[in-house]
């Protein structure tokens, strides 16, 4: 479309093609669709960075280390309300992009986001794994948009 009419009829876009995402858009948008390997890089990737934070943030304000007094007794110390305050404060972008990739991943099965509650269901919820984990996307494209795969 040429910038200068902007009363020119727009060209539509071409749908067979997948446009890729960014790393911002696969880890916080629930548009779209993601291949298994994007979830499971991005899911593998994301845990391994969350835990290292984790980490630091339990040796900062976490529980100190046990004390054992000159009686013998071993005294332990309760984490303080920094460390409860600061994992809740971690959980909800934890969350927040576990939640858009197992989405994504729903939508390239061609079925609603809200699929993703049936990973709350004990035992059946591993269906859930399968289907997002292991079972190819929808060949072509879906009402979610186009398949990730093709180029």
């Amino acid at each position: 479309m040429d910038s200068s009419d902007p009363y020119q009829t727009p060209v539509p876009t071409d749908l067979s093609t997948a446009p890729k995402l960014t790393p911002k858009q696969i880890l916080t948008s629930f548009d779209g669709r993601i291949p298994r390997k994007t979830f499971w890089l991005w899911g593998i990737g994301f845990g391994f960075a969350f835990g290292i934070v984790l980490g630091i943030v339990t040796a900062i304000a976490g529980p100190a280390a046990p004390t054992v007094t000159p009686a013998g007794e071993v005294i332990t110390h309760s984490p303080g309300p920094i460390f409860f305050l600061l994992m809740l404060i971690l959980a909800v972008p934890y969350i927040w992009v576990i939640l858009a990739l197992q989405i994504k991943r729903w939508h390239d099965r061609d079925k609603p986001g809200t699929w993703v509650l049936i990973g709350l269901i004990p035992i059946v919820g591993i269906w859930a794994l399968i289907e997002t984990g292991f079972l190819r996307g929808t060949v072509g494209p879906n009402q979610y948009g186009p398949d990730p795969t093709e180029p």
